[in-house]
Order: C-alpha cells, then structure tokens, then sequence
C-alpha cells in the first residue's frame, strides 16, 4: 500500500464533547471581557481562529481581529487547567477506536486536521481514548488560519518532514463529517471522505463532492477502504 496520510476531524466525526469547547469560550470571554458570552458562531467545520473573529464580532467587541490572539492563549491556558479532567463530558463516537486501530494496523499515518486548538484537540482524544494511533505533531489546527484548506499544506509539511515520504494529491486523505471537510479536501486536491455522523446527512456530503461516504465508522472494513479507495 502506498504512503497515505490520514488526517481526521475530531468532533463528531471521531467524538462527542458535550459542548465543551462552548463552556471554554464563556469562560475566557467572561476573563477577557467581564461580561457574559450569549452567543458563539457557527462552528461546524470551522476553525477556532474563525469561529472566534466572528464571534467576538456578534459580541461586540471593537476591533475582534485584534483580540484573537490573545483569546487563544488564554483559551490554551484554561485547557491546561483542566488537567485532563473532563471524561465525563467525551465519548468516543460508535467505532472510532475500532477503525482508528484497523487504518494503523494496515501501515497509515494518522494525525488530525481540527477546528480546535492543539492543546483542546489532546485533551479531547486523550479523554475519549483516542490518542494511541494518532500522530497529533503532524496534524494541523484551528489557531493556523481562518481557513480550514489552509490547514492542509500545514500537515503535510510536517508529515514530509517527519516520515521522509511525499504526501501531495490523493496521497492526503481527509475524514471529516460537514461539507467544509470535503472542501479543504477538494482545494487542496486531496482524497475527502464524508462520515455522516454530525449535523450533515450523507446526502449533502455527497453533494459537497465528497469520493466516499460512510453512515458511521462501526464498519472498520468499510472505513478502510473508503480511505484508501479500494472496494
């Protein structure tokens, strides 16, 4: 089998973290600010460095661009406060651990390519017990850029630098469960695979131009080759 890269989304496509990310954002706001977050943007496939210039600006904040960098570090801070304590809030999603542990068992690199920042990412897949096969320094994260097809050539440097192999066209495949996975896949000419177990049913990942689809990851055999291309 050829070199090929995985990189997964991580929430609802390999877990379920009960707003988390949601009470963290609150929380620095409220530090930040001093007053009470009511409202987050839409997050579904986004990263955290978009979802919070457009959620400062819902808020109010003068000048929400200039406020983003200082409201990740903190959002970092508050994750390392956490010390691992939030179990009880993730879940692995059906099948994830299974498939995650078939794709290392047939020689794929796996890493994450995420909304969320590095520090929240680990917290989250240490907390689901996902962390084992995924590779996280070569995955790329939400505090690189707005732009979630940005985060591509960021992973694939890293992977290139770290296993000595190319990881350019389809030798890149990303997982993911909105539309917006599929299109960082897309401009980046990678491999897309839709997994409909977020909002997004398999229909509109289809639609999106996703080359496979999967209703879930409970069928590892199905996950294996809709990742590799194989029937």
């Amino acid at each position: 089998m050829r070199d090929l890269l995985v990189l997964w989304d991580v929430d609802y496509t390999l877990l379920y973290a009960a707003g988390l990310g949601n009470r963290l954002y609150q929380a620095v706001f409220k530090d930040m600010f001093g007053s009470d977050l009511t409202t987050v943007a839409p997050k579904a496939g986004r990263t955290d460095r978009a979802i919070l210039l457009d959620t400062l600006a819902l808020a109010g904040v003068t000048e929400p661009r200039a406020h983003v960098d200082d409201f990740l570090a903190a959002l970092g801070r508050r994750v390392a406060a956490l010390d691992g304590g939030v179990q009880a809030e993730v879940r692995a999603l059906p099948g994830a651990a299974a498939a995650v542990a078939a794709l290392a068992a047939a020689g794929l690199r796996q890493s994450v390519l995420t909304g969320n920042i590095r520090p929240l990412a680990a917290l989250k897949l240490a907390a689901a017990g996902l962390g084992e096969h995924l590779d996280l320094d070569v995955g790329a994260y939400g505090d690189v850029h707005e732009v979630r097809a940005e985060l591509v050539p960021v992973a694939r440097q890293a992977a290139r630098e770290t296993y000595g192999a190319d990881f350019s066209g389809l030798s890149t495949v990303l997982v993911g469960d909105t539309p917006l996975d599929v299109a960082a896949a897309l401009a980046t000419g990678a491999r897309a695979v839709g997994v409909a177990t977020g909002s997004f049913s398999a229909a509109e990942l289809t639609a999106s131009g996703a080359h496979a689809v999967l209703p879930g990851l409970t069928d590892a055999s199905l996950v294996l080759a809709a990742v590799t291309g194989r029937s």
